[in-house]
């Protein structure tokens, strides 16, 4: 329930031929940066406008004055990166976003159609199509201990290797306000997560994740 096939439609990705390399999401990351450098070589001139060294921005997309774009990143069609918006940089930002005022992203792939819109903090995470992040809600990306990342699964632990892997929400998921997802943490497919949530683990497709860490199935709700 937490491999890159169960969890995204690559058909909605200029990173498809680079996550298909990888089993699980979080395998990807280390490998963004030198991704994003080499696929902007080969964006069609026609289409992407070269802001600086590493920056690709496609011209159909609104970038506000007030916004930094940090290398390297690749802007999509449509994508809208709004006031004050803060690219870390190793962002690779898909066609028709939305990266609101104020958030923060660094080390990520967001699919098509992903909205950030408010106040969000998004690092070392994968965001799939269609995906949502409510207003303030963030991916903890490290752990206070700072040991590498574990993604549990009830009793099952799985080593990923690394110390900063923040979230991977599969296509169609909900991030409810000011939500947190701490390291490690895995949604998938058509999932919800109720504001102002705490949420670690992996959460199955089709499921919501309540304010008290209860998940049950959406066929099972009230």
């Amino acid at each position: 329930m937490y491999t890159i096939s169960d969890l995204f439609d690559l058909d909605h990705t200029l990173a498809a031929d680079y996550l298909k390399q990888f089993t699980y999401p979080w395998e990807a990351l280390n490998g963004i940066k030198d991704f994003i450098l080499e696929l902007g070589k080969t964006l069609d001139h026609n289409e992407f406008e070269q802001r600086e060294e590493g920056v690709w921005v496609h011209k159909t997309a609104k970038v506000f004055p007030t916004a930094y774009l940090g290398a390297p990143c690749i802007i999509g069609p449509n994508t809208e990166v709004r006031h004050c918006a803060f690219i870390r940089g190793s962002a690779l930002v898909g066609a028709d976003c939305v990266v609101g005022n104020s958030v923060e992203l660094k080390n990520v792939i967001l699919f098509d159609h992903v909205q950030t819109p408010h106040y969000n903090y998004v690092g070392d995470s994968i965001l799939g199509y269609f995906s949502h992040m409510g207003a303030g809600s963030i991916t903890s990306n490290v752990k206070s201990d700072k040991r590498n990342v574990i993604v549990r699964n009830g009793t099952e632990k799985i080593e990923t290797g690394i110390k900063k892997f923040g979230a991977m929400l599969g296509d169609h998921v909900e991030v409810g306000c000011n939500a947190v997802c701490n390291p490690g943490t895995v949604i998938g497919r058509n999932s919800n997560v109720y504001p102002t949530s705490c949420v670690r683990g992996v959460v199955p497709a089709d499921s919501i994740w309540k304010d008290n860490g209860e998940i049950i199935h959406k066929e099972d709700r009230d």
